[in-house]
């Protein structure tokens, strides 16, 4: 069977182009797109694109149908599916519209890697995530140990996503520069930070209680005070290894050098939360308490407003429906709650729903 198909790699170069030049999308959203077709194409035996009909795409669907998740063993996630038959279609519109392809495949033969209504209600609905208390993060900073850098690091670096929410990939970017501890406020400058669709925005330490904030300013004063680190070197420094007493490869210090990756963060991560006896939570978790914790204390639009910006969203909107459903269990304890018994006056109704107007217009303004 055919591994490689010259015409296919062509084509899917120019494709790649087009979705980085004139779509704007990120490496990272390209490099699904392309595993999304290197699956099709595996399913085809490498099959020219040119000779594509539309029971291609239906044996493909069946195929991923039958196929399973190597690491879970279970049948593939239709979110999973859905992401991929959409990344197809998406690359046979554009490719219908190519020269020598034009007269060969039909706008409506992409079309055919639709799943079904049923199947795409099921991909999108959403569902309750796991989210960390404030006092479960609080006790995992609490019993983690900070004997040595490795150690200090490890700490200060779920302290600083406790206090900002920022994501693994700005966490593994950040340069000492970056930090404000007078004013108490991290600069996510795109310049240098990974920030997700490269935003630049300050971000002021949140108020979440206990030692957080102590822990991230001791580990500021550490490199800068201790170890004599600058404004270039990196916040969270990658893991020096060398040889140990034994002679096996062991972590013996701190590189000058960013992680390149998320990996090493996420590894840091669960091992916080096992050695705390608590389920892991990825960082991106941390984001989702924050929000949580936002829809307690805030008070006012524009607080939440604010609260919703120091997160790196530019409308309130991405907020409330991509993080802010509220939890089963206050779902719970609200509803239970108006059965007090309790009437509500007239007075009341219209000041309620003239809040729920003024708070939608604000949105829509400020969005």
């Amino acid at each position: 069977m055919a591994r490689h198909n010259a015409a296919n790699t062509r084509i899917k170069r120019e494709y790649f182009h087009y979705l980085k030049h004139a779509q704007r999308r990120d490496e990272q959203s390209i490099d699904q797109v392309a595993k999304a077709i290197a699956r099709f194409e595996e399913a085809t035996g490498h099959k020219d694109f040119a000779k594509f009909h539309r029971e291609q795409a239906v044996a493909f669907k069946t195929r991923l149908d039958g196929e399973r998740n190597v690491r879970t063993g279970k049948p593939l996630a239709r979110a999973t599916v859905h992401s991929t038959l959409s990344a197809l279609r998406a690359f046979f519109v554009w490719l219908a519209g190519q020269p020598g392809y034009k007269r060969r495949i039909a706008y409506s033969d992409a079309d055919y890697f639709n799943l079904s209504e049923k199947d795409v209600r099921i991909a999108k609905a959403s569902r309750e995530k796991p989210v960390p208390s404030l006092d479960q993060v609080h006790h995992v900073l609490a019993s983690m140990p900070a004997g040595t850098d490795i150690e200090k690091r490890n700490r200060a670096l779920i302290a600083f996503a406790l206090l900002t929410g920022a994501r693994g990939a700005a966490l593994a970017s950040l340069k000492l520069k970056h930090v404000d501890l007078k004013q108490g406020c991290v600069f996510q400058d795109a310049r240098d930070v990974r920030t997700k669709g490269s935003k630049t925005f300050t971000t002021w330490f949140c108020p979440v209680g206990g030692d957080a904030r102590q822990i991230a300013e001791d580990w500021c004063e550490h490199l800068r005070g201790t170890l004599l680190w600058g404004d270039e070197d990196p916040l969270f420094p990658k893991t020096q290894m060398g040889l140990g007493e034994h002679g096996g490869f062991t972590a013996i210090g701190l590189m000058r050098e960013h992680w390149s990756g998320t990996g090493p963060i996420r590894a840091i991560y669960r091992d916080a939360f096992a050695a705390a006896d608590l389920p892991y939570f990825n960082p991106h978790c941390f984001r989702d308490a924050l929000v949580q914790l936002g829809e307690r204390i805030c008070t006012t639009p524009e607080e939440f407003k604010a609260w919703s910006q120091n997160i790196g969203h530019e409308r309130v909107l991405t907020t409330l429906t991509s993080y802010g459903k509220v939890p089963a269990a206050r779902q719970a304890e609200l509803i239970r709650g108006l059965s007090d018994g309790r009437i509500v006056s007239e007075q009341e109704r219209i000041e309620a729903i003239v809040e729920a107007m003024m708070k939608r217009m604000l949105a829509t303004h400020f969005d």
